[in-house]
């Protein structure tokens, strides 16, 4: 089937990768050239590394290469669409506005899926003329590494849009948990009460990050802190969904000092160079100085 995926950044470029590379014809689409090319350079260069370390063959690169474009052209791209996932910034009425475009432009038949990781799939959907074709599609971060897809069932979703979302992702080699229109579902509510929790214990003096992460790596058999998660993800990312929580769920999500000073600093983490660590290159070099003078 085709597919478009709306957003050429981390999570854009990740759903494309791994719905190439399942066999879908796959049109990516961002607002400037400049942020599809380095989409695209980047699905190139996660389908080298996979050659390189024997998970992928040179033939399978070259043929989702082949099933990938990219276009600035939201008609272009949304056009004979049977899926379109968009992944664009998290933002209710950018989301709304979204959705409303796709909807005047795809077929009547085409799914409209929602890659946000906290905000109301219900609300994001209420937007669309017929939202019992949306659904909420939450991938997880790198995508094509990680198993798990949130789907994400709104109010309105009808069962048809269901299952083709269900069928979708499990074609593409993942595994569906599905969960109510819940705010911040199933994973980030879980995830940031972690992280927040974390990050009042480096703001306390408890530990240092690294500690702290190496606790629940080895005590718990984590993959990556929850810390060092945070920086992976993108500081704001983790501020804004703390911010919807703490309006939606109390007070027990409300963000801590020590995030929102990084924020406000431009210390956003892994993809500015610094968050509670230092960052070069894609790895953490040391931990950040604000962090250890406390």
């Amino acid at each position: 089937m085709k597919v478009c995926v709306l957003g050429a950044g981390t999570m854009g470029h990740g759903i494309a990768q791994v719905s190439a590379m399942a066999g879908h014809d796959v049109t990516m689409r961002d607002i400037e050239d400049e942020y599809v090319q380095n989409g695209l350079d980047a699905i190139e260069s996660n389908l080298q590394g996979g050659v390189d370390r024997d998970k992928v063959t040179p033939e399978e690169k070259s043929a989702t290469l082949d099933r990938l474009s990219g276009t600035t052209s939201l008609e272009d791209a949304v056009s004979g669409s049977d899926l379109v996932v968009e992944a664009v910034p998290e933002d209710m009425e950018l989301k709304q506005e979204t959705v409303r475009d796709v909807e005047a432009l795809a077929d009547a038949d085409t799914v409209i899926a929602s890659n946000t990781s906290s905000l109301s799939v219900t609300e994001i959907m209420s937007a669309l003329d017929d939202p019992s074709r949306g659904i909420g599609l939450h991938f997880f971060n790198p995508v094509h590494i990680m198993a798990l897809v949130e789907v994400v069932v709104a109010e309105q979703t009808a069962t048809e849009t269901l299952e083709f979302a269900r069928d979708y992702v499990e074609g593409i080699d993942k595994t569906v948990v599905e969960v109510g229109d819940a705010p911040g579902f199933a994973s980030s509510r879980l995830g940031v009460a972690l992280g927040v929790e974390a990050m009042r214990m480096v703001q306390e003096g408890v530990a240092s990050p690294r500690d702290i992460d190496t606790s629940m790596e080895l005590g718990y058999n984590h993959p990556m802190g929850p810390i060092e998660l945070g920086d992976v993800v993108g500081l704001d990312v983790r501020l804004g969904i703390l911010e919807y929580l703490r309006e939606e769920l109390g007070e027990r999500f409300r963000p801590p000092q020590i995030l929102k000073r990084k924020v406000r600093a431009g210390k956003l983490g892994k993809k500015t160079g610094e968050g509670f660590y230092v960052w070069e290159d894609g790895e953490i070099v040391g931990v950040s100085e604000d962090v250890m003078n406390r």
